[in-house]
């Protein structure tokens, strides 16, 4: 849904209100102080109910006498309005009294609303329509002038238009009816007959900019963050599956924030990823990937930020994805060492506190969606067809291709070598739904939301949590908060 907030107020509007998406204006009330009560404006125009010059019903609006080229001379002005699209519509005659060389005709001009210009507010006129008329008798004339592009259908903006009767010579006054504008009455009569409150929406996209993240951008509205906005996750993946090994959670360690950004219509346009390699322990060659849950190749137009090498071991298609993968694949760095370099001291990156800490490295990775308001081949997609809970994050262990370790309980992608479930400590059940976890549930991948410092090289995760074990084997039923620095639950010496 689009989020944009109106402020309606509710009026008894008289003679000229059409919820149809119509400002008319039909002079039948016979007084006009009462449509001047209701914001419209008149300029040396008074109600006739003169037979033999009223164009319908029983009154018309009759002007001065024409002597005047100026649009400020004579006039009518609608009220502040949402001007719509089509044709603004009147009717109207002379009074045939002409004498002399004569010139008689009309202009309609728009007025912006300028919120520094108290207290009428009007802004500077913009002629777009003038009408000659042809002759000087009193035959009824129909006129139809369309409304402008630039005021058709906007947002951000009210407008008045001015319909002016000018002339040069002779008496005669001109009389009209029946006016019709294309759009919505926008002004408060118990305010001073300022407009209502109005949707400020700079790129026209739909969605106020009070609620837009890209108010000038209309190819995009909405950041949502995963976990949150200036929030980082961790990911820390052990990288001997199928196999326990030593346990330590430290062999790829990744700090994440996803921002998906989204139209006015809620499709995806990219996803901007900053990852923040942290630490390494294995003595591994590590890759670190990403697959979109569900989602087509073809719905990715490019990516842009990741790290691959050379030499990769992966095939990447145009653009930029894995090739042959049945859903979109994008691998952020293909070797954790060509990442961040080892400090020439100890085993990994980072993972031993008498080593020399080595400074993160930032990667940020955009994989766009939809570009300059067109989707890839494929078509657009909404967020709503991906979650935060469809990004599946993943390694490549010492660049075997298909050795993948995944969070628990996330499918591999096409490409992973299942021929590895089942062996070592891995219980995999793909019939039952279970994914890289042991026979009593301990992981080889962690996602912790709000952060996690990771333990030193060689040291179990379950000597430096505690309570990692009992949390894991209950599928999360028991100590959830495992992970946080609480008494009893960490032993610090085993954490880096």
């Amino acid at each position: 849904m689009k989020k944009i907030s109106l402020l309606i107020v509710g009026m008894v509007l008289l003679g000229f209100l059409n919820t149809s998406g119509q400002v008319t204006l039909d002079c039948e009330s016979g007084n006009r102080a009462i449509e001047q009560g209701n914001c419209w404006g008149f300029g040396a125009v008074t109600y006739s109910n003169s037979t033999s010059y009223v164009i319908s019903g029983s009154w018309s609006t009759k002007s001065n006498s024409l002597t005047n080229t100026s649009p400020t001379a004579s006039w009518i002005k609608t009220p502040w309005m949402l001007v719509g699209s089509g044709n603004i519509t009147f009717r109207t005659r002379l009074d045939g009294n002409s004498n002399g060389v004569v010139s008689k005709g009309i202009i309609l001009s728009y007025i912006p609303y300028n919120a520094t210009n108290a207290p009428n507010y009007e802004g500077v006129p913009v002629e777009f329509y003038t009408y000659s008329f042809p002759s000087f008798n009193n035959t009824i004339r129909d006129i139809t002038a369309p409304i402008p592009s630039e005021i058709a259908n906007a947002t951000n903006n009210a407008y008045k238009i001015r319909v002016s009767f000018v002339g040069t010579g002779g008496n005669e006054r001109a009389y009209a009816d029946n006016f019709i504008f294309p759009g919505t009455y926008w002004s408060n009569p118990a305010s001073g007959c300022i407009p209502l409150t109005l949707i400020q929406d700079a790129d026209n996209d739909g969605v106020a900019d009070a609620e837009d993240a890209y108010p000038t951008d209309p190819y995009r509205a909405y950041n949502s963050y995963y976990p949150a906005q200036n929030q980082f996750g961790t990911l820390a993946f052990e990288d001997n599956w199928p196999n326990r090994a030593d346990y330590d959670f430290n062999d790829v360690v990744v700090n994440y924030n996803m921002n998906t950004v989204t139209n006015a219509n809620n499709q995806i346009v990219e996803i901007k990823s900053v990852f923040v390699a942290r630490a390494s322990g294995a003595s591994f060659q590590n890759a670190f990937a990403l697959q979109f849950n569900n989602i087509s190749p073809n719905k990715i137009i490019g990516v842009t930020g990741n790290h691959i090498s050379p030499s990769t071991i992966f095939s990447l298609a145009p653009n930029g994805l894995e090739a042959n993968q049945n859903f979109a694949n994008c691998i952020v760095f293909d070797n954790f060492y060509n990442v961040m370099a080892h400090p020439g001291i100890g085993t990994g990156i980072n993972t031993v506190k008498t080593a020399p800490e080595v400074p993160y490295d930032t990667l940020r990775v955009t994989v766009t969606f939809i570009e300059n308001g067109t989707p890839a081949s494929g078509g657009a997609i909404t967020i709503a067809q991906l979650p935060a809970s469809a990004f599946n994050f993943y390694i490549v262990a010492n660049q075997e291709r298909g050795r993948e370790i995944h969070l628990a309980d996330y499918e591999p992608t096409y490409l992973a070598n299942t021929s590895l479930f089942g062996t070592g400590n891995d219980n995999t059940n793909p019939s039952a739904g279970i994914y890289y976890k042991s026979t009593n549930n301990l992981p080889w991948g962690l996602n912790i939301l709000t952060g996690f410092d990771y333990p030193i090289e060689i040291e179990p995760i379950n000597e430096a949590y505690l309570h990692f074990v009992e949390w894991a084997s209950s599928s999360g039923a028991s100590y959830a908060d495992w992970y946080t620095n609480q008494q009893g639950y960490r032993d610090e010496s085993k954490i880096y």
